[in-house]
């Protein structure tokens, strides 16, 4: 049966109902299923009537910005997620909790019962910790930027060759150097102009410069040209 559309009360209680004994619409995680749900609802359930729902609700928010990378099949209506009959307990609030069939009916979240069962505790823990490794595993590409830079020689009788290889010998974690050439830049002298890729978090590109201008002997001076992120 699914639930209903969303424009009664009947269909919220529904909701809380369903949610009473689940953290999420269906399985142990964020799914399209709680987006469409989540979606349906034209503002958050009261909490003071549908406590249940209202912390599903507030859960659900925290993955909006992830709503369209979320498993499951983001066709299906609201309506095609929830309980097999629109039976509900004369009183949801005091209703009895569903039989416990499955590891779908541990409350994530725990319960104002304040004789709760200890496995539910436990299995409820174990799930919350399996959550925040899964979470914690998720590692974000490092930013990147491209950098053209112009090294300055101090005239047309330095060692350009020498020049360059002191610069590419800068070894350093989140640096690579890429292609370069010779510019001339009038009375004989030429500058180096060479790109590099850096991450951003790793390597400053004015202390880099600072190091460049190190090799005194060759370098008068350095620029940044140019600057792309990746």
């Amino acid at each position: 049966m699914g639930f209903l559309d969303f424009v009664s009360d009947g269909a919220t209680a529904l909701l809380d109902n369903w949610v009473k004994t689940r953290s999420y619409i269906v399985g142990y995680g964020p799914t399209q299923g709680d987006v469409k749900v989540f979606q349906a609802l034209k503002s958050a359930p009261d909490a003071a009537k549908y406590p249940n729902a209202a912390r599903w609700y507030k859960h659900t928010a925290t993955f909006e910005p992830e709503f369209s990378s979320l498993p499951g099949d983001p066709s299906k209506a609201a309506t095609a997620y929830g309980p097999e009959s629109h039976e509900l307990p004369v009183n949801p609030s005091k209703a009895p909790a569903a039989a416990d069939d499955d590891d779908d009916d541990v409350d994530l979240f725990g319960s104002d019962d304040e004789e709760e069962d200890a496995e539910a505790v436990r299995i409820r823990e174990e799930r919350l910790e399996e959550y925040r490794k899964k979470k914690e595993g998720k590692v974000k590409p490092a930013a990147k930027s491209i950098v053209t830079l112009d090294v300055k020689p101090w005239d047309d009788e330095t060692d350009m060759k020498a020049l360059e290889e002191s610069v590419r010998g800068i070894v350093q974690d989140g640096l690579v150097w890429g292609g370069s050439k010779l510019v001339a830049v009038g009375f004989g002298i030429k500058k180096l102009q060479i790109n590099l890729v850096v991450e951003d978090d790793k390597v400053s590109t004015d202390e880099l410069q600072e190091t460049i201008q190190e090799f005194e002997d060759y370098v008068q001076s350095t620029d940044v040209v140019a600057m792309q992120k990746l």
